[in-house]
């Protein structure tokens, strides 16, 4: 049983997002994404979809690689938009069924939070596509470095978000191989009723937990065997240096953000 997963795998090309300095990319990004999540109304909703489509246009990866890297969190989605359209009774009724009605309010809440995280779920996407995982891990590293002159390890904390990344396909390999070795004992996940299914997820996770836990303690080894100490006085293989394109980036990224204050 192949498990394929595309989350924060880098996609190659030759765009102005690609090469962008990683710092300033993930704090445009992070500001694009708090001023998403804040939209309210059908304008500022349209100004942050037109934004969208453009960094993913200026970005240029395929839309197909983007949906597939986001296909993990369709469900979420449409049960998102499910409880909205069911469960919110503002506005004047549009439909009835029994016990369930569905109102304008919730047709409107429903397309605005699915909308909202759609977006949201695009851009961080955008920024794990065109960024390498040690690229991400030296961004994190120069915009943490000021939480280490207060005693927080903030070395520590990129170091591990990077390992998190780089771990997401061994992790996903390993859970291919157990299911596989589970449908030959005649566990598989794809039989049976549905209480039987819930059942059979649980040695299957049980084993990736024990798979985790033993790379995570190889990892810590082969550390410790380097001497491997973090901390500050480590240099870079590539030095981070801002550059035009990347203040243009800032420059638009503020103006978004100030667009959807005047629209709210």
């Amino acid at each position: 049983m192949a498990l394929r997963i595309d989350i924060g795998q880098y996609y190659a090309a030759d765009s102005p997002v690609h090469r962008m300095d990683a710092r300033v990319k993930l704090l445009c990004a992070l500001s694009a994404l708090v001023a998403v999540f804040c939209v309210t109304n059908a304008p500022q909703l349209i100004a942050g979809t037109a934004f969208v489509l453009a960094v993913l246009f200026a970005a240029r990866v395929p839309g197909s690689r983007v949906l597939a890297s986001v296909r993990p969190l369709v469900v979420f989605l449409a049960m998102l938009s499910l409880f909205n359209l069911v469960f919110v009774r503002t506005g004047d009724p549009l439909l009835s069924l029994g016990p369930v009605s569905v109102t304008a309010g919730g047709v409107w809440a429903a397309a605005l939070y699915t909308v909202r995280f759609s977006l949201a779920l695009v851009l961080g996407s955008l920024v794990l596509l065109t960024t390498t995982p040690t690229q991400l891990s030296d961004a994190l590293d120069s915009l943490l470095s000021p939480l280490s002159r207060v005693g927080l390890p903030g070395h520590e904390i990129a170091m591990v978000f990077s390992l998190m990344l780089r771990f997401v396909p061994t992790l996903a390999d390993e859970a291919s191989a157990i299911m596989d070795a589970q449908a030959l004992r005649g566990g598989g996940l794809d039989e049976g009723g549905p209480a039987r299914r819930v059942r059979s997820v649980v040695p299957v996770v049980v084993a990736l937990l024990a798979s985790g836990l033993r790379h995570a303690d190889g990892l810590a080894r082969a550390l410790d065997a380097r001497c491997y100490e973090g901390g500050a006085g480590r240099t870079h293989y590539h030095d981070q240096r801002l550059t035009h394109r990347d203040l243009i980036a800032a420059t638009l990224t503020a103006a978004f953000v100030l667009t959807l204050i005047f629209l709210g």
